[in-house]
């Protein structure tokens, strides 16, 4: 991937298991945020949908799909950058990275 600091559309995300970022919607619960999910085609854990990569059977974190505003391709090791990458906080009309179609 050419430009992998790119927030894009979750209609691109990969479906196939890979670890991505991804933004998670402002909620009551706190401000948008960044996690590390995966898509899972569902097992005897839980159903298909998106999941936080620090679940552990018994204790699945499920995100449902209007929770996810955008995503992004894991990074590549870089020894100057000690976070994650800040949230997408732009409007949902604005362009990701693409159409998402």
């Amino acid at each position: 991937m050419a430009e992998p600091d790119h927030w894009r559309h979750m209609a691109s995300a990969p479906k196939n298991g890979s670890r991505i970022l991804v933004t998670i919607r402002p909620s009551e619960q706190g401000a948008a945020e960044v996690d590390l999910a995966y898509w899972s085609n569902g097992d005897q854990f839980g159903a298909e949908g998106w999941r936080a990569a620090d679940s552990s059977p018994g204790r699945i974190i499920e995100y449902a799909e209007p929770e996810l505003k955008c995503w992004m391709p894991m990074p590549t090791a870089n020894l100057n950058r000690t976070s994650m990458p800040s949230p997408w906080e732009g409007d949902d009309d604005q362009e990701l990275g693409g159409s998402g179609i």
